[in-house]
């Protein structure tokens, strides 16, 4: 078994729209108000080479299994970016692959200068919610920016070291 994670490339964009789209439905996520509606799903390669932006794959012989991303956050505040569409199959769950995906998106986050990370999730999500509070993420009581998930009802805010450093 051979994982490994990596940068998308545009013949990825069907494979991880297809990912996110299976998660989503296998965890009853609405499809209004979530990233299930996100014009963005099918072009992922596009979307994220606007600057400060980064979305990785995980791949797991020659199959894409999962991804997350790091952008800047909509509307907010210009030191804030969002880690976006992290979401992995069934499959890929339960290997760390998480945590080493977590830790690449916070580094890339740190290594463009952003202060802080922002991210929106589901509460029964518990699995992903408890990856976050051990990657340094902390509940808030508001969303921040304009991420169109209206059906998010969990805010989630880490800080983020200085550029040059790494993320604890």
């Amino acid at each position: 078994m051979s994982i490994t994670i990596r940068k998308i490339e545009k013949e990825d964009n069907p494979a991880v729209a297809k990912v996110i789209r299976d998660v989503l439905i296998e965890h009853n996520v609405p499809k209004v108000g979530t990233a299930y509606a996100d014009a963005s799903l099918d072009c992922m390669f596009e979307t994220y080479s606007s600057p400060n932006s980064v979305y990785l794959v995980v791949e797991k012989d020659g199959r894409i299994m999962g991804g997350a991303g790091i952008a800047p956050l909509d509307n907010g505040p210009a030191d804030t970016c969002e880690l976006q569409k992290m979401y992995f199959l069934n499959e890929a769950r339960g290997l760390g692959i998480g945590t080493q995906m977590m830790a690449k998106c916070l580094q890339a986050a740190t290594d463009f200068g952003f202060a802080q990370c922002y991210l929106e999730t589901m509460p029964y999500m518990e699995a992903a919610q408890k990856l976050y509070l051990k990657s340094g993420f902390n509940y808030i009581d508001a969303p921040m920016g304009n991420t169109g998930h209206t059906s998010c009802p969990v805010w989630m805010l880490a800080p983020l070291p200085p550029k040059g450093e790494k993320p604890e």
